[in-house]
């Protein structure tokens, strides 16, 4: 069972914690993982983009000159894709770019995630992560306390005045326990997480 130190807010260490061997200790997949960050960079895509095949451009409808004697070679439409203004040969359609995971391969993939930090000393347990108001800066101070730059945070519950200061602040994101995922994991450098949190995560995935 991994055990990791746990800071308050000040970058002083305070406690230790053990965390659970089947969410933080099991063996790393690294292709669920690798299938997880996919999937989400995919199910991102607006798949919108358009382009018009010879069918769908205005007009060509008439053979531009005869067949033979021309000196020119055949043509049968100024619309088709060599012409100026024609069609787009394979054009773009408008397409769904999403496929999906298994539950329990999605649940291996995000628990494959948290074992890596962990084991890269990545993973940073603090004992509460609480404000009295919204203020960048001060959660900037947090940051520098525990010497990371680059992290997601990860809360037990919607507080509103971390989630705003840290939103001002470049490469950190703020997270709940529900809405974690493997490509935000292995996106930022650190994961930074309450104690409450980690339970919750236990909890859930164990």
């Amino acid at each position: 069972m991994a055990n990791v130190s746990v800071y308050n807010m000040e970058g002083k260490e305070v406690g230790k914690m053990d965390l659970n061997d089947a969410v933080f200790g099991v063996e790393i997949n690294e292709h669920l993982v690798h299938m997880a960050v996919v999937q989400h960079l995919a199910n991102k895509r607006q798949g919108t983009q358009k382009a018009k095949t010879r069918s769908e451009v205005s007009g060509g409808g008439r053979k531009p000159w005869r067949q033979k004697g021309t000196g020119h070679a055949r043509q049968g439409s100024t619309r088709a894709p060599q012409w100026t203004g024609g069609g787009v040969v394979f054009a773009p359609v408008p397409r769904d770019y999403s496929f999906k995971l298994n539950k329990k391969e999605k649940r291996s993939a995000l628990k494959s995630a948290l074992t890596s930090r962990v084991q890269e000393n990545k993973f940073i347990v603090v004992d509460e992560i609480k404000l009295d108001e919204i203020k960048t800066k001060k959660f900037k101070a947090v940051l520098d306390n525990l010497k990371v730059n680059k992290a997601i945070v990860i809360l037990d519950q919607n507080d509103q005045n971390v989630i705003l200061s840290a939103r001002n602040i470049p490469d950190v994101i703020t997270a709940q326990t529900n809405t974690i995922n493997v490509y935000d994991i292995m996106k930022y450098n650190t994961v930074i997480v309450t104690k409450a949190a980690v339970e919750k995560i236990q909890e859930v995935y164990a």
